[in-house]
């Protein structure tokens, strides 16, 4: 049994391999996950939620450049290395968009960036304050490769930053529905009777109901966060995993090697856990595939109503509800943008799903 159920994935494995959209679409999420992985050690802007804003230089176009005086803080950084990996640095320091300066005097006079063609407002800064330090360590290049957001913050730390809350809410989402689907359809589809009966009316009741506005009511209970969506989103997920479990334990209940489990005294627990479900694991990781995909889609969707990820927290359904009306204003780019990375995300998972469903079919 083992022996064949090895050959069987062996085969299924290598049918994947041969699948060049599925493999395309594997690197890609890995591509994503590491990024998220290690958003703010490769994002430009690597402060909490990439939101540092500058509002002299909103809504500028992609690979904007402008000079920045950096004013260092008194206050001393107390984060350890993991913290900043994961949480980004709690930056104490001024950042200043200028568009000129000069030294006179040990003083440092500079001219603030303005945008429209106005002149923004001279200041000086007294360079003896700072004796250890050389004034070109205070001035910058810095460049906005996709550009700033309505409120000056860097686009392309915000999309980095954002692939978390997109890529991790699929996980969570995931492996809550597969926790309550798994048990729910397990025991409809065993034991069958009025236990299925009823179960299957739960099901029914929560399938009949409309899964954004399901989403919706529950997140309203619990209340607006980053962890209250993500528990919605599973709760709700749920029903699909149920039903494709319990259809595949009632016609795998039948088979042989249940029968020689029970002539043998082995417990339900252990014949559910031990031998059935190992055997119907394909559908199940291919309806988890669409079910991350679909994760993403409601969590952008939430955060676009404005009860997903909460600001500043860097969502790319909430930066497209920041930006939708840049796409008649000239910078489209400011919506289109995570709008592509939410499609592209999407469509690797759809793509993973389609791949394996192919790789796994018995029939071929």
């Amino acid at each position: 049994m083992s022996k064949t159920s090895d050959s069987l994935s062996q085969l299924a494995l290598r049918k994947f391999k041969k699948n060049f959209w599925g493999v395309l679409s594997f690197w890609i999420v890995v591509a994503i996950g590491l990024m998220s992985l290690f958003a703010y050690v490769i994002a430009p802007d690597n402060s909490q939620n990439a939101n540092q804003m500058h509002l002299s230089i909103h809504s500028q176009r992609p690979g904007f450049e402008v000079q920045m005086l950096n004013i260092p803080s008194e206050i001393q950084n107390q984060q350890t290395w993991l913290s900043k990996l994961f949480y980004g640095k709690q930056n104490s320091d001024l950042e200043i968009p200028i568009s000129e300066y000069k030294i006179e005097n040990n003083q440092l006079l500079y001219t603030e960036y303005a945008s429209d063609g106005l002149i923004g407002a001279e200041k000086t800064i007294d360079l003896s304050a700072f004796p250890d330090r050389d004034y070109k360590a205070f001035i910058k290049n810095k460049t906005f490769f996709f550009g700033t957001d309505k409120y000056g913050r860097d686009l392309l730390s915000r999309v980095l930053i954002g692939s978390r809350i997109s890529f991790s809410i699929g996980f969570i989402a995931v492996f809550i529905s597969l926790i309550i689907g798994i048990f729910f359809g397990s025991i409809a589809g065993y034991y069958g009777g009025k236990i299925d009966a009823f179960i299957m009316w739960i099901i029914n009741v929560t399938w009949s109901i409309p899964t954004l506005l399901l989403v919706i009511a529950i997140t309203l209970a619990l209340g607006k966060g980053f962890w209250q969506v993500f528990i919605a989103v599973g709760l709700t997920m749920w029903v699909e995993v149920a039903r494709v479990v319990r259809g595949q334990i009632i016609s795998a209940k039948e088979m042989q090697y249940v029968t020689a489990a029970r002539a043998l005294g082995f417990n339900d627990f252990r014949i559910i856990t031990k031998h059935i479900l190992p055997n119907i694991m394909a559908p199940i990781i291919v309806i988890s595939a669409a079910n991350f995909a679909a994760a993403i889609l409601i969590e952008s969707g939430l955060s676009f109503l404005g009860i997903g990820a909460q600001p500043p927290m860097a969502s790319w359904g909430a930066m497209i509800k920041d930006h939708y009306n840049y796409i008649i204003l000239g910078k489209p780019y400011l919506a289109i943008i995570p709008g592509l990375c939410i499609m592209l995300l999407v469509m690797a998972f759809m793509l993973i799903g389609n791949a394996l469903r192919d790789a796994l079919d018995v029939k071929s």
